[in-house]
């Protein structure tokens, strides 16, 4: 008996030591690249899942979403990583390619998890567009399932298994919202986790977001792009996201290629062209902001594309070394990581 109850001492023992010792350490992962709103090769659209812990949990213990397009679900189903296990969830903007997934995500959350915690949802308030258009992030959420509503696959689940709520995946959300500024301010947080986010351009209510933890930081642009819409301008990144990147680790940046630009022959529309961030401009920023690492996604024309549908892509399909060629031209020294789905990258590095 004294034996048995050593050995449980010292393993007991043993476990809070590697507990306490366990490194903390950060994974961000880009679960969706595809460029805008068209589809290409099964590339799933805009998203970035960001994951904190330490050794002993597999850097697991928060699970936080930034955007969910097209296939996101798919996607962190092959990390392994269920709606059910998902921290939080925020929006950069309204665009589709950056929400379609999210009814998809709601949907298995609400059918197998019900009564857990609700998913924070978290985003910027109402805005309206110089044109007069309501861009609403709350409505969104709240109307999530309508049209599993009206189609009666609500009710039909909800009558096999009362524990789902009648009124579907909407409640199984809280919203949380934030007037984007033009500083940084905390939005989100739990233990060692922080999140800021600050206002950018792109459409209405557009916000990046910065995540910081003891394993290191991480900004998450989304489609952000320059104040001043077109040139005469210094850059067309924004100057808001440089200001949240300084001293950060890593950079997740949309990114469209030089190629792509007005008077080249791409038939691409100069407005879609000049609302994003160009692959030079986006390397200088890195640099000036002093980041280890710049990884870009939503990339414009993906891989191997002959088209960012309609418009054609100059010359034929870029490749890898085309988008660090055009890296490489605004100076950024540090890892340039070029997206494609679930592409990794961990802090600190095995």
């Amino acid at each position: 008996m004294r034996v048995s109850f050593v050995a449980l001492l010292a393993a007991t023992w043993l476990a809070a030591a590697t507990t306490a010792d366990a490194a903390p350490c950060l994974i961000v992962t880009l679960t969706g690249t595809q460029g805008g709103p068209q589809s290409f090769n099964g590339l799933a659209g805009a998203g970035t899942l960001v994951r904190y812990g330490d050794d002993a949990n597999g850097c697991a213990a928060v699970k936080l979403q930034f955007d969910a397009g097209r296939g996101t679900t798919m996607r962190l189903s092959e990390l392994g990583i269920g709606p059910e296990q998902l921290g939080a969830v925020f929006f950069t903007h309204m665009h589709n390619d950056h929400t379609d997934g999210f009814a998809d995500m709601v949907q298995l959350r609400w059918s197998f998890n019900a009564i857990g915690p609700k998913l924070d949802v978290v985003c910027s308030t109402d805005a309206v567009s110089p044109l007069g258009v309501a861009i609403s992030c709350s409505k969104f959420t709240a109307h999530i399932a309508d049209a599993f509503i009206q189609s009666g696959e609500i009710a039909q689940r909800h009558s096999e298994v009362k524990e789902r709520t009648p009124g579907g995946p909407a409640e199984v959300i809280n919203t949380i919202t934030f007037r984007p500024k033009d500083e940084p301010q905390v939005v989100w947080s739990s233990g060692h986790v922080k999140v800021s986010a600050i206002r950018s351009t792109h459409i209405a209510g557009h916000a990046s977001y910065r995540v910081d933890t003891p394993a290191g930081s991480v900004v998450i642009g989304g489609d952000a792009s320059n104040d001043i819409p077109a040139p005469p301008r210094n850059s067309s990144t924004s100057d808001q996201v440089e200001k949240l990147a300084q001293g950060t680790d890593i950079i997740v940046h949309s990114a469209i290629h030089p190629i792509m630009a007005p008077g080249k022959g791409s038939g691409m529309y100069p407005y879609a062209y000049l609302r994003q961030s160009s692959v030079p401009d986006l390397a200088a920023m890195a640099k000036r902001a002093g980041a280890s690492h710049l990884m870009l996604t939503h990339l414009i024309p993906p891989l191997g594309a002959e088209q960012q549908f309609p418009f054609k892509v100059p010359g034929g399909p870029l490749t890898e070394t085309d988008y660090r060629k055009a890296a490489e031209e605004g100076g950024f020294t540090g890892t340039v990581i070029v997206g494609t789905d679930l592409k990794s990258l961990r802090l600190p590095a095995k």
